[in-house]
C-alpha cells in the first residue's frame, strides 16, 4: 500500500497495515480481553452469590461494559494507540494526519468495535477492511483514524539533519525528560522531509512543533532562532546525550571487565561508540582540550548548505 499522505500533501512514511497483520493483532487482544473478563466474573459470582437475579444481570452488564469494551478503550487511550496485540504486531493506531489519537478516537472506535466486532464475530469490521482502500473499519472511518505498521525496513529511514554550527550545543541544559516519543517522531519526520514541503506549510508545522517543545521542556524558543533550526538543534542535543550514556556504558563495561583480570586493549572514547550519522557533538562530548568554536569564530561555521538551515541575520 501506498504511504500515509496528509490534507497538506506531506508523506508521513507510514504504511497502512494489512488485514492479516491486524486480524492476528486483533486475535491477540481478544484472548487478552476475554481471559480478564473470564477472571473478572469468576470473581463475581463468587462474590455476588447471595445477590438476586436481577442485581447477577447488572453486575454482568457492567462487568462486560468494563471489561469487554472500558478495558480497550484505556489501553488505547494511556498508550496512545498501542494495545498489547498491536505492540505485538508491530502496529499502532493513529489520527488521519498521522498524529497520535486521544480518547474520543478510541472511545468511538470502542463503541463501534462492539457491533462490528464483538457482536458479529469481526465480519464486519472483515468486510469493512477489505472494501476500504487504506485498510480501515468503521470504527476507524467515523473516528478519523487509521492503523498503520510502525516497523518499517531500516533502509527506508531518512537521516535528519544537523542543526546550523551556531546552535550546536546552546540546549546542552535543556531538560528533555517530559518530551514525549510521539513528538520526537513528529519532529524527525518534519526534518527528514521539510524540503519537500510547501514554503508556507512547512513554517507552520515547524511553528506549530516548537511551540510544543518548547511547552515540554518549560524553556521558550530562543529571540531570533528559527523554528527548523530549533527543532534540528534540540533534536541533535538528544542524539548527543543518548550517544554520551552508550559511551559511558561501554566504558563501564570494559573497566569491570579489566578488574576481573580479563585482558584486552583499553577502549578509547573515540573508538568505542561513533555518534549516529548527522550529529554534531555538542559542547559536553567535545574531546578533552578541544575548545568548541563559538559562532563567528575561525571554522565555527559550515555554508548554510551542508546543513539546510541559514544562520540569522
Amino acid at each position: 500500500m501506498s504511504e500515509l499522505v496528509t490534507g497538506d500533501a506531506v508523506v508521513l512514511g507510514l504504511r497502512p497495515a494489512k488485514l492479516p497483520s491486524r486480524a492476528l493483532a486483533l486475535a491477540i487482544d481478544l484472548v487478552v480481553v476475554g481471559a480478564a473478563f473470564v477472571l473478572v466474573s469468576i470473581g463475581l459470582a463468587i462474590a455476588t452469590a447471595t445477590l438476586d437475579d436481577a442485581a447477577l444481570a447488572a453486575v454482568s452488564v457492567a462487568a462486560f461494559l468494563l471489561v469487554l469494551v472500558g478495558g480497550p478503550i484505556a489501553v488505547e487511550t494511556l498508550s496512545h494507540g498501542r494495545s498489547l496485540g498491536k505492540l505485538a504486531c508491530g502496529l499502532r493506531v493513529v489520527r488521519d494526519d498521522g498524529g497520535p489519537i486521544r480518547f474520543r478516537h478510541a472511545l468511538v472506535r470502542g463503541a463501534m468495535g462492539v457491533v462490528e466486532i464483538l457482536m458479529t464475530l469481526g465480519v464486519v469490521a472483515c468486510i469493512a477492511s477489505l472494501v476500504s482502500e487504506r485498510g480501515r473499519r468503521l470504527g476507524d472511518v467515523f473516528a478519523g483514524t487509521l492503523v498503520v505498521r510502525e516497523r518499517v525496513p531500516a533502509g527506508r529511514a531518512a537521516a535528519v539533519p544537523p542543526p546550523p554550527p551556531w546552535l550546536v550545543g546552546r540546549f546542552a541544559g535543556l531538560d528533555l525528560s517530559a518530551v514525549p516519543e510521539s513528538l520526537w517522531l513528529a519532529v524527525r519526520q518534519y526534518l527528514t522531509r521539510m524540503h519537500q514541503l510547501d514554503a508556507q506549510v512547512g513554517w507552520s508545522m515547524a511553528e506549530r512543533l516548537a511551540g510544543e517543545l518548547a511547552a515540554r521542556t518549560g524553556v521558550p524558543v530562543p529571540e531570533g532562532v528559527p523554528a527548523g533550526a530549533y527543532l534540528a538543534a534540540v533534536v541533535n542535543e538528544r542524539q548527543a546525550r543518548d550517544a554520551r550514556k552508550v559511551l559511558v556504558a561501554a566504558q563501564d563495561g570494559a573497566a569491570r571487565g579489566g578488574s576481573e583480570g580479563q585482558a584486552g586493549p583499553p577502549v578509547s572514547g573515540t573508538a568505542a561508540v561513533r555518534a549516529p550519522v548527522g550529529v554534531v557533538p555538542s559542547a559536553g562530548t567535545a574531546e578533552a582540550g578541544a575548545p568548541v568554536p563559538a559562532p563567528g569564530a575561525e571554522g565555527g561555521r559550515v555554508p548554510p548548505a551542508a546543513t539546510g538551515f541559514a544562520p540569522p541575520a
